[in-house]
């Protein structure tokens, strides 16, 4: 399979990896920065020819099967619909997905015409981190999750914060509806880079059914990234850094008794998973979307979109309460991220 990679940024070059560990060589590569193209090109064996600094020129001209897109928000719309219309059959784009709903959805739309499958790198369901207390919460022992509690430091609504919204869709197989936000008044300096701002803050999203998120990644927060998720029976709560694991759960002769006895005997234990990390779940996506099944893809990503532009009209309007179900969002908000 004809294979390309666009954008040998940090996350380009664990893209890059990836391919290795999947056997696959990297044809062309494209970088704006020709160092980055050269070292690359050393470093995985990819002929000088074969290296753009236009991700357009490399696709035009190398016209590859698969394709990686590595590079920032900003020119993700440009590259899948170009892709999408030059005989790519499978490409997987880095989150977020675009900078407004209008670019996702044209993206999703373009893809489905020409029958490209588009996956989004939202990695969470192919992560032990979440595999282990989804199926751990769905069982009689847990009872199932009542609300998900994301506590973190300063990492960024849509750089990571995205990711947990899919997390919270993934784990309850329900779409939020409802977004509450409020975000931080002071923005820190974007490592990505001085024309990207990313915001801080809080959010609140709830399903149709009354399940709840919550997560916290305010500007005054430095450190960590842990999750709780509160279920009928129980507790789960992860350490997402050093991949600890701490739960309690009822003993079973009390399981049927009301949630107001919340002081009721239980169980608890503690055991390690695997740590965040970015190349392995990152491999997963793409092994699933070589299979063509079970990969994050468009409509995933652009959902993802929807609930942060919705945060972003909710926190203009003081924290208000925006229903999905009843409100159309702007497809021309154009926020600055990465």
């Amino acid at each position: 399979m004809k294979t390309a990679l666009i954008g040998l940024g940090r996350m380009g070059m664990r893209q890059a990896t990836v391919l290795r560990q999947c056997e696959l060589r990297i044809d062309a590569i494209s970088d704006l920065n020709p160092e980055a193209c050269k070292t690359a090109g050393e470093e995985f064996d990819v002929a000088p020819e074969n290296q753009f600094v236009s991700g357009e020129k490399l696709i035009e001209t190398i016209q590859p099967e698969l394709l990686i897109i590595a590079t920032t928000a900003p020119s993700h719309h440009d590259l899948v619909i170009l892709a999408a219309k030059s005989g790519v059959r499978k490409i997987l784009c880095e989150k977020p997905m675009g900078t407004n709903l209008a670019e996702c959805q044209n993206m999703v739309k373009t893809c489905h015409a020409a029958g490209v499958e588009l996956a989004v790198n939202h990695q969470m369901r192919s992560m032990e981190q979440y595999t282990i207390p989804k199926h751990m919460a769905a069982s009689p022992e847990f009872g199932g999750i009542g609300s998900v509690i994301v506590s973190a430091g300063n990492f960024g609504m849509a750089m990571n914060g995205t990711h947990y919204f899919e997390m919270f869709r993934y784990m309850t197989d329900e779409e939020p509806v409802l977004v509450s936000a409020w975000f931080s008044d002071n923005t820190l300096q974007n490592p990505r880079g001085a024309q990207f701002k990313d915001v801080a803050g809080s959010i609140r999203l709830e399903t149709p059914s009354g399940k709840r998120f919550y997560m916290d990644c305010s500007s005054d927060q430095g450190h960590g990234m842990q999750v709780t998720y509160n279920c009928h029976n129980g507790r789960i709560t992860i350490d997402e850094l050093d991949g600890s694991m701490y739960y309690v759960a009822r003993h079973p002769e009390h399981r049927n008794q009301p949630t107001t006895q919340y002081g009721m005997p239980y169980d608890k234990g503690a055991r390690t998973i695997t740590p965040a990390d970015a190349v392995a779940p990152t491999r997963a996506v793409l092994e699933s979307l070589l299979r063509g099944e079970n990969f994050p893809n468009g409509e995933d990503g652009l959902l993802a979109m929807k609930l942060l532009i919705a945060a972003h009209i909710s926190n203009s309007r003081g924290g208000e309460t925006i229903d999905l179900r009843k409100e159309e969002l702007p497809t021309d908000l154009t926020l600055p991220i990465a």
